[in-house]
This record gives structure tokens, sequence and C-alpha cells, in this order.
């Protein structure tokens, strides 16, 4: 059997519901700057990409500042983000076992001050490698490399749990295992997953595996 030393976390619908507080604000960004009314499954296409992608996706003049005035606006959704269910218990568990945490994600700092500490996550992870932490972004392994240097650790000790395709990737080109979590994903794309989980109790089988 093989026990992984640390888990590491995407954030966006993997510990937290970040969907409809990312994808309202962007149909507002599309009606300001493309000038279009798209309905919510239109905008969906979009979930399972990073933010700048999306971005960069729509045409935009100025994708610095259109980006950042997204942000502003899913900062100031009033529905904001919520935990899944059982994620706390998980997290919790996770950290009495002795196994490590820490979080690999394309959020801002202000984002994750918001939505991870806000919602108390955050005493759980021993490292949390953010956008403003590496040049490069998913799918490129330099975060995932950081985070796992910075935990001193070997690359099969790790396991990174997503939810998206890209996050996929970033494991892939990092060279560790990836487990899936289906539960907040709205990814249309097939892939090999080391593991595929359905919920988020699921990540507790991965403490033995």
């Amino acid at each position: 059997m093989k026990k992984y030393k640390a888990f590491i976390y995407d954030i966006d619908n993997t510990l937290l519901n970040t969907l409809k507080m990312n994808m309202i604000p962007l149909l507002q960004i599309i009606e300001e700057e493309l000038d279009e009314v798209w309905t919510y499954d239109q905008v969906l296409k979009y979930a399972s990409y990073p933010g700048l992608k999306v971005i960069e996706e729509l045409g935009v003049e100025d994708i610095e500042v259109t980006y950042k005035r997204w942000v502003k606006y899913v900062n100031n959704y009033e529905e904001g983000a919520t935990v899944f269910d059982d994620v706390d218990k998980v997290l919790e568990h996770v950290n009495q076992m002795g196994t490590r945490q820490a979080i690999v994600s394309a959020k801002t700092n202000e984002q994750y001050q918001i939505d991870c500490v806000g919602n108390g996550l955050d005493k759980y992870m021993e490292v949390v490698i953010l956008a403003d932490d590496t040049l490069n972004h998913k799918p490129d392994p330099e975060p995932l490399d950081l985070c796992i240097s910075r935990l001193g650790l070997m690359k099969d000790e790790v396991v990174y749990i997503g939810d998206t395709y890209d996050d996929y990737q970033a494991s892939k080109n990092c060279g560790i295992d990836f487990a899936f979590a289906t539960w907040g994903s709205v990814e249309t794309q097939a892939f090999d997953a080391t593991y595929v989980l359905n919920e988020p109790l699921d990540i507790l089988s991965l403490l033995i595996v």
C-alpha cells in the first residue's frame, strides 16, 4: 500500500463551491465588453478555465484591466463562496491523521483571503501557492513544483486534487498523481485521472491507497 505524505488541493469547485459567484459576474463582463447578452448555460463553457485564459478567449482589448474588474465583481458578489458538504470534516480528519495539506490555485491573494480564510480553511494548509507566486500557471507545472519544493517532499509522496482538465494537465506535466474531484466539476473533456472521487468524503480513501 502507498501512503501520501501530502494532499495538495485546488480551491474553486474542489473545496469551495464558487461556480455562480464566478459565472454571474462574467456575464456582466461579457455584456460590458462585447455588448452581448449570454445565458448562464452559455457561459458555463468557461467554468473550468483559469481566469486570465477566460478573458483572453473572449478577445477583449485590455486583458489585465478586464480581468481585474471581473475579480472585483466576483469579490463583491453577494452570495460568495460556500464550503462543500463534509469538506471541513475531511480536512480535519486528514490533519489528525498526520497527512500534510497544501493549496495550489490560480486565485489571487485577495480572493484567497475572502474565500478560504473567510471560510476558515486556511488553518489546515501548510503551504499555499497562488497566482502571484509564480510566473507560469496551470497547466504549467511551476505552481505544483514550487509547492512540492516548499513541502520538502518527493513527487511520488503527493497527490493533487482538482476539478478541471487543466488541473489534470498540471499534475501530468509535474509528474504527480491526480485525483479528479467530480462533485463540483463542469469539465466535459475526458482524461485518465489516477483516481476519481465522487464526493468530498472520498478524499479519505487516499490516506492509504
